[in-house]
């Protein structure tokens, strides 16, 4: 076989040199140095903020190269916002994360109307922090201090806008629960909402995280300025038991109303969850699935966690991803009826 010409051969040496030094050779090559956008879709200040900073001052230390993270909230819609920036106009290169309300990847399903701009099934989750509870409470001022006299009684509770689960969950428990809430829209968080409550506005309010009422207002249940009335859940949560306060079920009677209000609920699986765009390379996407698990073990970040009073009861990217589908594939008869009790 003849020889190449010279040429040719430091041509194909060059091209040679070339496509290794474009290819990271490691992980620790390909973060290193870079930063990564961390998107909140709510407030600065309330609870998925709280948990998107605590995540994020630790993720960092268990990917390899140490990116550095920056946070930037980017509230509005139920934080559909957010995540129609990461699945449509964020890199995807593995260095745009978003923090995400589960309204907003229900949304899409239970919404007459949603945003066509984001699918949650399209886009990659890393993974959730918390597959927690929610509560319905009133301020210590409120007559109405029982779930039962919720039912009974006209409540005022403020709420967000369409897709938030303020507004979704007190018209979840009239439909299905009988109760009797005047639901009072616009707030933009339940910081806004708390406020309100503090100021008489409002009685109270539902669908509100239990490990951000701890975060946020530890010290309205340190000194007895919340009326617990309810816990909403798959399960009982068994701090909330221990304290005396009802499950959901207890109230809803009607077996199809039980399936339906199980539809909406079964979002909390995913309530603290993690995505990044569609397209990710799959390298990344196993480099940020790996380091949030390690991040969910890590001691440093439970003891920050246990600081600030929030739960951690995590699942990996892959099972919320399992869930999100099995979810969009809910019968079409149970998903219209799901519709008509998270509306007025």
């Amino acid at each position: 076989m003849p020889f190449a010409p010279a040429k040719s051969l430091s041509c194909l040496v060059a091209g040679a040199i070339a496509a290794l030094a474009a290819a990271p050779a490691t992980a620790e090559d390909y973060y290193a140095g870079r930063t990564i956008e961390f998107i909140v879709g709510g407030d600065s200040g309330g609870g998925y903020d709280i948990y998107a900073r605590a995540v994020a001052r630790h993720l960092g230390r268990h990917i390899p190269g140490n990116p550095a993270i920056v946070v930037k909230n980017m509230p509005g819609a139920g934080s559909t916002r957010a995540a129609i920036y990461i699945s449509t106009v964020a890199p995807k290169d593995g260095s745009s994360v978003g923090g995400l309300m589960p309204g907003a990847i229900v949304g899409p399903l239970l919404e007459d109307k949603p945003m066509t701009q984001f699918d949650p099934t399209k886009v990659i989750y890393i993974g959730t922090a918390d597959t927690g509870v929610r509560v319905c409470a009133t301020h210590e001022r409120s007559k109405i201090q029982t779930f039962a006299a919720a039912q009974k009684n006209k409540t005022i509770v403020g709420a967000s806008s369409a897709g938030g689960a303020t507004r979704d969950y007190a018209y979840l428990h009239n439909h299905t629960a009988g109760t009797n809430f005047s639901v009072v829209t616009g707030y933009k968080g339940t910081v806004d909402i708390s406020l309100a409550m503090e100021r008489g506005e409002v009685d109270g309010l539902c669908g509100w995280d239990w490990s951000s009422v701890k975060s946020q207002k530890g010290d309205w249940l340190r000194d007895k300025k919340l009326n617990i009335l309810v816990q909403v859940g798959l399960d009982p949560q068994h701090e909330l038991t221990e304290m005396g306060v009802p499950t959901i079920w207890t109230f809803v009677n009607n077996e199809n109303d039980r399936r339906v209000a199980e539809l909406v609920v079964s979002q909390q699986v995913f309530q603290r969850s993690y995505i990044v765009p569609p397209g990710t390379p799959g390298e990344q996407v196993k480099i940020l699935r790996t380091a949030f698990d390690a991040t969910m073990k890590d001691p440093q970040f439970l003891a920050d966690a246990a600081k600030m009073k929030i739960s951690i009861t995590p699942l990996a990217g892959q099972q919320v991803q399992d869930i999100v589908t099995r979810l969009y594939a809910t019968p079409r008869e149970m998903v219209e009826r799901a519709r008509t009790v998270i509306k007025p």
